[in-house]
């Protein structure tokens, strides 16, 4: 392998971890009905977001490139345990996206840890340009590169990253990407409130 391409490696999964790091910290302080609490219409969850994620790990760095886990792969079906709210969601459509009563966040956080260690076994000893299988994407794409797979991977997670910033924020008010790096300018309580103040009154001239 080249320098390059291992340069490009490092790059993506540093970006990657970082995405990955951000999603934990956002269910930090918080209660398990907190973390499993619908904040959106369609029910977007922050422990929700983050079974989701582990199972999207799975899928493109384990399953589209052909490598199975050697236990079997977390919250697998089973209909007999499902809570009510999965007879809203018959066909399973949703499963990957919200938390049972009886699976605590930790095991949650753990199975998330274990798709790492398993995608990054796949990051670390695959060229880039091993070529992989998505069935559920467009023919023409079906054979995307490990490369390919990481940066859809990366953006996958930034993006959901992104809403578990403001269901946090929704919850508790708490901001920021970890503990000693909010990325938001330093505001007190109050200038926030006046800075909010101020935009709802622009939007309301708008």
């Amino acid at each position: 392998m080249s320098d390059d391409d291992e340069a490009e490696r490092a790059t993506l999964h540093r970006y990657l971890q970082e995405q990955r790091d951000v999603m934990l910290f956002k269910l930090e302080g918080l209660d398990e009905r907190q973390l499993r609490w619908p904040a959106t219409p369609t029910g977007t969850s922050l422990l929700g977001l983050v079974k989701h994620l582990t199972w999207t790990e799975l899928g493109y760095l384990g399953e589209c490139l052909d490598r199975s886990l050697d236990d079997p792969w977390p919250w697998e079906a089973d209909e007999a345990a499902q809570d009510s709210a999965s007879d809203l969601d018959p066909e399973g459509a949703l499963a990957d996206l919200w938390v049972h009563a009886d699976e605590s966040s930790a095991d949650i956080v753990d199975g998330y840890r274990r798709a790492w260690a398993h995608g990054d076994a796949a990051i670390f000893s695959l060229p880039l340009s091993a070529t992989g299988h998505v069935p559920w994407w467009h023919e023409a794409r079906r054979r995307p590169t490990l490369h390919t797979l990481l940066v859809h991977l990366l953006a996958e997670t930034a993006r959901h990253a992104g809403h578990a910033d403001i269901i946090r924020e929704g919850l508790d008010g708490s901001i920021g990407m970890r503990a000693d790096a909010s990325n938001l300018p330093q505001l007190t309580q109050q200038q926030w409130a006046e800075h909010s103040a101020g935009l709802r009154a622009i939007a309301d001239r708008a």
